[in-house]
């Protein structure tokens, strides 16, 4: 996988990344429009305020083509903790290390920045990304039943604390 470039935005990112989601969780999950729009309005919106001295954008490119991405969202990362969001990988290049790269890039990054923890949501049925999530050190802390990504899931949020007392692990 040397042809597979991790970067950060590239044009293009916003779109694909959204394409990405729809398709995947679309074809896998039935999620719909409400999904996409979600997905679209709300990456928009982070790397419309995007702060390198906070937040991180990660992209997978292959041909120059977007196959992957990961972000941290530090906007609160003092208080509930950085958030880790739209964690995707492509059909193309899945099970090849890429979601372990995107991955470490992110937790290296908020190790480097201080933040105590990082968190995500995700929900019941995604074992592979929840393996990945565990084999980093994320941990389970919630389960509800919840619609906010537009359908019935058991939606799960995990934690990975970084640092406690001031000192890192």
């Amino acid at each position: 996988m040397n042809d597979i470039v991790i970067a950060g935005y590239v044009p293009g990112a916003i779109g694909r990344i959204t394409e990405l989601h729809a398709v995947y969780y679309g074809r896998d999950w039935d999620f719909g429009l409400f999904f996409e729009s979600k997905v679209a309005a709300e990456l928009s919106e982070f790397l419309r305020r995007f702060d390198p001295e906070r937040d991180g954008f990660w992209t997978a490119t292959q041909g120059g083509c977007v196959e992957g991405a990961i972000a941290i969202d530090g906007v609160r990362a003092g208080t509930e903790g950085a958030h880790l969001r739209w964690f995707i990988v492509s059909d193309a290049i899945r099970g090849k290390g890429i979601g372990n790269r995107l991955i470490a890039e992110a937790v290296d990054f908020c190790r480097r920045k201080e933040y105590p923890r990082i968190f995500l949501w995700t929900f019941d049925g995604l074992h592979p990304a929840r393996h990945l999530y565990e084999k980093f050190g994320f941990r389970q802390a919630d389960q509800v039943e919840g619609r906010q990504w537009g359908k019935q899931v058991l939606e799960q949020r995990f934690v990975l604390e970084l640092h406690r007392g001031g000192a890192p692990c």
